[in-house]
């Protein structure tokens, strides 16, 4: 018996396992959610705007690992994802878009709000298609969730007409698909795995980077029964922030441009980096022709297209990081690294990650208030300066867990995706990051955490500006605080080097403005109080609480290596 457009939808998200679903109606998708209401067995989760429902479906993918799946509606419902959808595709996470369209024999007409949000999205998008005929809607739905789970994952967008979704068709929904020209890698040439583990063997100053992609492969704890058992040290990118536990013996910290010393020095310095699940962008690597130049380097990455991309590598692993590793675990030794390590705690010692505690409350300190706060969370960041301290100072571990965008960059990103986390784990407590700028770009979304009953620690670390480019502005721009200054009114002076006794009250008041969505505001000055303002939050089970720190506006991220430097040439004081 055929069935319509709209029921085989609702049929595979059930097939699929989709227990949740993020959507905003409109106009070309109301017969979808005339059906989702009708089976009512999928919880539907309406934010309160596109681009934050993405994030949040971000949020749900990377704290559960399973596809999240979007609904909004053609025109501006659509053309609102696309920043969010770019954000999935850089760092992986594995969803499906479905947009609605007019009717196929509008399309190209310039119809009310259509779009050709395919075409827009090709290049972000590992796979993104227009549904043409109702008989092919099964298996392009299947075909979707396919593609977005396996090999490197990613976002994947399906556009569905109106007529399609009111059309009869066939009611089968198949098991698994077999797509011509898509061949996801599934093994490890050994080989070539073989060469890797014997260059280790062989190394005086190995080092192991590790990147996002061992937390998206669900390598962890290979990977440190690799390390532990090498006694090799290991460096992770921002998104491989909790590759390792941060309190691993052999765990150096963070590379990179926001790196500690010892690690971008010992990057710098090693004879062999074998780097699993990195792309080697340019905040990894610095100066191409200054990375790692002592090195034989080993990639292993699940996508082809990325190894010798970036960086020209000599043994090139086309392998999903878990695959790899478990080979790796049954053929790797003991090593003796104890001269090495000791010169590594030199780097540590010479220029130790360390804030000045001098000058009252820094953001390391809150860092630390919330290490020893929580036994259990999901730390979700949104990006900028806030983001670097939280990747530097934040301990994880299995039971601590970060979230942050990596690839994009995205501000915005930080509140929705924690409210996303929140729903997927509502027991496990959530930590939102984030700074003044970002949060004020989906601020929204508090609405969303009421109406779903998903109550999230809010640390909002507000010092005035958007400090990533105030602090390039006071390093490399002679403090021209160009449209930086968040306090900033029309009748500012023209030029200012910073806060001072004239300067306009902040807008808005967090505090009030937490008020007015019936959740809690605690607002922190000193260090004695930011352990009691955490700990307070934690007991506001019943709404989220937002604790806005005030920090000094001239605290900056250090060490910075500039824009096209070498890893090694780190910029350690500030001006």
């Amino acid at each position: 018996m055929d069935i319509t457009g709209k029921k085989m939808f609702v049929k595979a998200l059930k097939e699929e396992g989709v227990d949740t679903i993020f959507a905003y109606p409109g106009g070309t998708v109301t017969d979808l959610f005339d059906e989702l209401y009708r089976d009512n067995e999928i919880h539907l989760v309406l934010p309160r705007h596109e681009q934050a429902l993405v994030h949040e479906a971000e949020g749900y993918a990377r704290e559960t690992g399973k596809v999240s799946v979007c609904l909004v509606t053609s025109g501006p419902g659509a053309t609102n994802t696309i920043t969010a959808i770019a954000d999935a595709f850089y760092d992986s996470i594995p969803m499906v878009v479905f947009t609605g369209q007019v009717p196929l024999s509008l399309i190209g007409n310039d119809a009310f709000q259509e779009v050709d949000i395919v075409g827009m999205t090709r290049s972000i998008t590992k796979y993104g298609v227009t549904v043409r005929d109702r008989k092919d809607l099964g298996k392009i739905l299947k075909m979707a969730f396919q593609i977005a789970a396996s090999g490197k994952p990613g976002p994947v967008l399906v556009d569905l007409p109106k007529d399609i979704q009111l059309a009869s068709g066939p009611a089968e929904y198949p098991e698994s698909v077999d797509i011509r020209g898509y061949k996801p890698n599934e093994g490890v040439h050994l080989g070539q795995l073989k060469k890797a583990v014997k260059l280790l063997k062989v190394a005086r100053r190995p080092v192991i980077l590790a990147g996002g992609g061992i937390k998206i492969a669900g390598a962890s704890e290979l990977l440190e029964e690799v390390v532990n058992r090498t006694h090799i040290p290991v460096v992770t990118t921002v998104m491989g922030k909790g590759a390792v536990a941060s309190d691993n013996p052999y765990y150096i910290g963070n590379s990179g441009m926001h790196g500690r010393y010892a690690a971008n020095i010992a990057v710098s310095k090693c004879d062999v980096l074998f780097s699993i699940g990195t792309r080697f962008n340019d905040r990894i690597t610095g100066d191409l022709n200054e990375f790692a130049p002592k090195a034989k380097i080993v990639h292993v990455d699940i996508d082809a297209a990325a190894i010798s991309r970036n960086v020209v590598v000599d043994v090139p692993i086309v392998a999903d990081a878990k695959i790899a590793l478990e080979q790796m675990v049954e053929w790797v030794e003991e090593k003796d690294t104890e001269e090495w390590l000791k010169q590594i705690a030199v780097w540590q010692q010479e220029n130790p990650l360390e804030m000045r505690r001098d000058k009252g409350m820094s953001p390391q300190m809150i860092m630390e208030g919330l290490n020893q706060a929580f036994e259990e969370v999901t730390y979700v960041t949104d990006v900028g300066q806030h983001q670097m301290w939280a990747s530097q100072y934040l301990e994880v571990n299995d039971k601590k867990t970060i979230i942050t965008s990596g690839g994009l960059g995205t501000m915005g990103f930080g509140f929705p995706a924690a409210v996303g986390a929140k729903i997927a784990h509502p027991k496990k407590p959530v930590v939102c990051i984030t700074g003044d700028g970002g949060f004020q770009m989906n601020m929204q979304e508090m609405a969303t955490s009421v109406m779903e009953d998903a109550p999230v620690i809010v640390c909002l670390l507000n010092n005035y500006y958007l400090g990533m480019v105030r602090q390039m502005q006071q390093l490399f721009y002679g403090k021209r605080y160009a449209a930086t200054c968040l306090r900033r009114r029309k009748g500012c002076p023209d030029f200012c080097k910073g806060p001072n006794e004239n300067c306009p009250p902040y807008e808005p008041d967090f505090m009030k403005w937490a008020e007015s969505y019936g959740v809690h505001g605690i607002r922190v000055t000193k260090e004695e109080d930011i352990i009691p303002a955490i700990e307070a939050a934690k007991a506001n089970t019943d709404a989220s609480t937002v604790i806005e720190f005030m920090i000094a506006t001239e605290d900056i991220v250090l060490p910075m290596v500039p824009g096209g430097k070498a890893m090694n040439e780190m910029i350690l004081k500030g001006k």
